[in-house]
């Protein structure tokens, strides 16, 4: 078994280079589990050397469910609400101190990741399209010269 610190770039690609020698060992063998230990301290090293920093608190959300197949019912789970769930994930509402406390501790997601500002959607009035700027001032010009 050939297991070594991962602390630079060039250990780092030696790693890469065992590993791909180790790629298809027998499962249960000792070369398995060397491969093992070293995918391990190489996703140690990326994850500290190439930290992923994500935009805001609904894409780091969406992120972990993406990379463990976890779906809104599952963090409806979490949150307490399917309604609430599909609202944060279409950015229709913002995270609630309680939520974020729910998410990091259930799915150890950084709170400092949660609490980060971001925007919401803009709503739009059901049932009937906003009036453009263009139409309200001529309906004001056109209700203007009526009385004048």
């Amino acid at each position: 078994m050939e297991i070594f610190p991962i602390r630079s770039d060039r250990d780092h690609a030696r790693a890469l280079r065992r590993i791909e020698a180790l790629w298809n060992a027998r499962p249960g063998s000792p070369e398995e589990a060397e491969l093992d230990v070293l995918g391990t301290l190489v996703d140690a090293y990326e994850e500290a050397r190439w930290p992923i920093e994500t935009a805001n608190p609904v894409e780091a959300i969406k992120e972990y469910m993406r990379r463990r197949a976890l779906t809104q019912a599952d963090l409806a789970k979490v949150i307490g609400s399917q309604s609430r769930a599909s609202e944060i994930l279409n950015r229709r509402r913002h995270l609630t101190l309680e939520m974020v406390w729910a998410i990091s501790r259930k799915w150890r997601i950084p709170a400092e990741s949660l609490i980060r500002p971001y925007r919401l959607k803009p709503l739009r009035k059901l049932g009937r399209a906003q009036p453009s700027v263009a139409a309200a001032a001529t309906r004001s010009r056109s209700s203007a010269m009526s009385r004048g």
